[in-house]
């Protein structure tokens, strides 16, 4: 039961900050091999192709977790579903700190590449289940004009664990010899401890949260159509949806994030020789131009919402802005200057995340609450799948061609954001919303 109090309270920014914890360290603990990426080929011997192989382990795992996790947390509820989340990354992402060169198992020698690919692995699985169960939680605890700003901010702190990861591992990480590379996969451990224990105490759905008051419960509720029932929506049944696809589609715009996640490090180390020392500046510079652009872009469709604009035109007017803003990354593999390059990928990055702001708030503009993580884990399944093909392409010409496979990269990744849009804008012209039953709702 609610207080029976008139205060209104403000309990679901509390949950958000919760929100913004947990993406941090989500990103702190995929980024650190990204960011020690350059130091640990030369300590186990790996090529680009060895590399990609790891990396694309993490995506296939992330992959099939958004498909299982998605779901999973819509039959669980977003408590329980989200802490076995972030368990389970938590354990595989300390399990790094475990891999040798070598090691021979049933006859069978495993190399690092290999142990690397399985820590990767399970890792991905794990993280597969953030994005769903935030994405969720949101839907749960804000109403629509204010989900992109809460997505925004939350979305913001995919930067926050991403600047960490350089400076942590450039103080504890030996450039010449790598040693203490195992120390950042242990230190996520800790924290996710910390997160899992602040959860059980803070969480609760509005209706049952006596922290929240009764005006605040109405305003969270205030758009709400119908009243829905407890009856659980699989993905199966979603899958279908043009709407579904419309989301997916938007989404294979992470393979351009992975891209700058994962391969930025090397980028920078390769074409302009910097060391893992000195990765933080850059990637401070680049992180902190997206936190910007996830913050802004969740609060101008708000904002445009605010003066009277449909939800539909809020949003795709944002989306297209953000492609627009894109567009300079293009020309990356063209900068002759290390900060010239630094500031146009973090422009690339500050659209990209407001662009994931807003399509993360499309899924529960359109669907009812009790399918939102589903259809999340659908199209973050068909974005990590673009990322992976991607990892694949890279690797392979940057094998057998240089640094061509860069300017290839930041080529695409500048231009496809217009295409995606007007893909989006095909399959859903208005973003009608579904009812429990997945039916378009009559305005």
């Amino acid at each position: 039961m609610t207080k029976s109090t008139d205060v209104k309270t403000k309990y679901r920014y509390r949950i958000l900050l919760m929100l913004v914890f947990a993406t941090t360290i989500n990103y702190f603990d995929r980024s650190i091999i990204g960011v020690m990426a350059p130091i640990l080929e030369d300590v186990f011997g790996w090529t680009n192709t060895d590399y990609a192989t790891i990396v694309i382990a993490f995506k296939v795992a992330y992959g099939i977790g958004m498909l299982t996790m998605g779901g999973i947390i819509d039959r669980l509820g977003t408590k329980k579903g989200y802490m076995l989340a972030i368990g389970i990354w938590s354990l595989f992402g300390m399990g790094h700190a475990l891999v040798v060169q070598e090691i021979t198992l049933f006859n069978m020698t495993i190399t690092s590449v290999g142990l690397f690919a399985v820590a990767r692995f399970g890792l991905g699985f794990g993280e597969a289940g953030h994005f769903p169960a935030a994405n969720k939680t949101v839907a749960e605890y804000f109403p629509k004009k204010e989900r992109a700003f809460a997505t925004g901010l939350y979305n913001a702190a995919t930067s926050i664990g991403a600047i960490a990861a350089p400076f942590v591992v450039g103080a504890i990480v030996d450039k010449h010899t790598g040693e203490g590379w195992k120390i950042p996969f242990l230190i996520t451990g800790a924290l996710s401890s910390i997160w899992v224990v602040l959860w059980l105490k803070v969480y609760k759905k509005p209706a049952d949260n006596p922290n929240i008051s009764k005006e605040e419960l109405a305003y969270i509720n205030s758009d709400e159509v119908v009243t829905e029932s407890t009856e659980k929506i699989s993905w199966g049944k979603v899958l279908p949806k043009r709407q579904t696809w419309a989301f997916a589609v938007a989404k294979i715009s992470d393979a351009v994030w992975f891209f700058y996640l994962f391969w930025g490090a090397k980028y920078m180390a390769s074409t302009f020789g910097i060391d893992i020392k000195s990765m933080g500046l850059p990637f401070l510079i680049i992180y902190a131009l997206a936190d910007g652009g996830s913050i802004m872009g969740g609060w101008i469709s708000g904002y445009f919402m605010n003066k009277g604009w449909s939800v539909n035109k809020a949003r795709k007017r944002t989306m297209l802005a953000c492609a627009l803003i894109i567009l300079p990354v293009s020309y990356v593999a063209f900068a002759d200057s290390l900060y010239v390059a630094v500031v146009l990928i973090g422009i690339g990055a500050a659209g990209h995340q407001a662009w994931m702001a807003n399509i993360f708030t499309i899924v529960s503009d359109i669907f009812p609450k009790k399918a939102v993580a589903s259809v999340t884990g659908i199209g973050g399944m068909v974005g990590v799948a673009a990322a992976a093909l991607a990892d694949v392409a890279l690797g392979t010409v940057l094998d057998s061609a240089g640094n061509t496979g860069y300017f290839w990269a930041f080529l695409i990744g500048g231009a496809m954001y217009l295409v995606l849009l007007g893909i989006v804008q095909l399959l859903v012209p208005k973003m009608t919303p579904l009812d429990e039953n997945l039916n378009l709702i009559k305005e």
